[in-house]
């Protein structure tokens, strides 16, 4: 089937540094890409091929990734609506005059097509970013740009993360963020930086130059927050750089703390009657372990990440033991000038955060060999009735 695509309209408002039709432009190529292509109608053999299917998107209205992705996988022909206006259009190409001219209001008598709102298209929650919050779809206005961006924004935040990321970041992030977009620097700057940053952290803790060592670390971790912030407000997203990013990751933080135990001019641990290595080695056991529940678990027994389970999983995820909290628990030993204390506690964390992980697939295994069906707890929540600590992972449109 041949796919092609319409911006209606003439508005250049410029949504962190990109214009609707380059927006819609990057978005259709990364939702269809994978599937197949989708090409602007310009570029259409004319006349269409009967089998054509037509996308029609007013230049006016930002709309939702998960909106257009909802429009697009759909077989029936249906017109978008907000507020009782037609915002865009998925259409066979017989109807895309039609349907065209019903979005610029110039269509003399209805248009037989089933009306749907972005509500009945996508659903709330985003699985890729662990959160829940309602589907929208917004006018362009110029007055608007900062708030318009600023909902971008929140909505490119994942909802289970850690509790630095998630409450700490999210200000000065959008300030850079925006900087960068603004500047031309795209994702892959960012982490390449972070790449440069998180080698040298790696020197300075070896050689024990804790204090600069984690003013450039907290540096990193504030850089890892932006590039995928940034990489999904200017949709600017590639296969590389995923890699690229998830590696650095992956890997850096247990060479951050081997250099750190390499460094201390003395270790006299508290509970662990364990030599600077073997306490490296213990540790990064428990690092493996805790990644391996988490894969287990996703791919092999429920098909969602361990963290949206149930409610005490995202709150888990808060402080479970991965880079920002244990950087805290580093942080705190060298205020005390006990930096050794720092290095056993993040493996002691590690080994706790570890266990619980086991516990919680063991328990998923035995529940799923029961006959019961694992379901994550965002799946079930309105946001916009969320109690207690599920708002901290949800999100509303007032």
């Amino acid at each position: 089937m041949a796919l092609y695509y319409q911006v209606i309209g003439s508005d250049t408002t410029q949504i962190w540094g990109l214009s609707p039709k380059r927006r819609i432009a990057r978005v259709l190529s990364r939702l269809c890409g994978a599937r197949e292509t989708i090409r602007p109608l310009i570029d259409a053999p004319k006349p269409l091929p009967e089998n054509a299917r037509l996308l029609l998107i007013r230049a006016d209205y930002l709309l939702d990734e998960r909106v257009i992705d909802g429009l697009i996988k759909s077989t029936e022909d249906l017109v978008l609506e907000v507020d009782g206006i037609p915002v865009a259009a998925w259409v066979d190409a017989n109807l895309g005059a039609s349907a065209k001219a019903l979005l610029e209001n110039q269509i003399a008598e209805p248009l037989i097509i089933r009306r749907v709102t972005p509500e009945d298209v996508s659903r709330a929650i985003s699985r890729k970013l662990r959160k829940v919050s309602p589907p929208y779809v917004i006018q362009i206005r110029p007055e608007k740009v900062r708030e318009i961006e600023h909902h971008l924004f929140i909505e490119s935040y994942k909802g289970v993360t850690d509790l630095v990321t998630k409450w700490l970041w999210p200000k000065p992030a959008e300030q850079v963020v925006r900087f960068c977009a603004n500047h031309g620097i795209r994702p892959n700057h960012v982490t390449t930086l972070s790449w440069v940053l998180a080698i040298a952290v790696g020197f300075l803790f070896y050689y024990g130059h804790f204090a600069l060592g984690l003013v450039l670390g907290w540096t990193m971790t504030f850089l890892d927050t932006v590039d995928g912030k940034l990489a999904r407000v200017t949709v600017d997203s590639s296969r590389f750089g995923h890699f690229f990013d998830h590696i650095l990751d992956l890997f850096h933080p247990p060479f951050w703390y081997l250099a750190w135990g390499l460094g201390l001019a003395s270790y006299q641990p508290l509970l662990l009657k364990l030599s600077v290595m073997g306490t490296f080695w213990l540790l990064l056991a428990g690092y493996i372990g805790g990644r391996v529940a988490e894969g287990v678990f996703k791919e092999l027994v429920a098909g969602f990440s361990i963290f949206t389970w149930e409610v005490m999983d995202s709150i888990n995820r808060l402080i479970t033991a991965r880079r920002n909290p244990c950087l805290i628990l580093l942080t705190l030993s060298l205020v005390i000038s006990r930096p050794d204390l720092g290095y056993e506690a993040v493996t002691l964390w590690t080994l706790v955060s570890t266990a619980f992980l086991w516990w919680r697939l063991l328990l998923a295994v035995y529940r799923k060999f029961k006959g019961e069906s694992l379901t994550s707890w965002l799946d079930n929540v309105d946001p916009k009735s969320a109690q207690g600590s599920q708002r901290w992972f949800v999100s509303t449109s007032d």
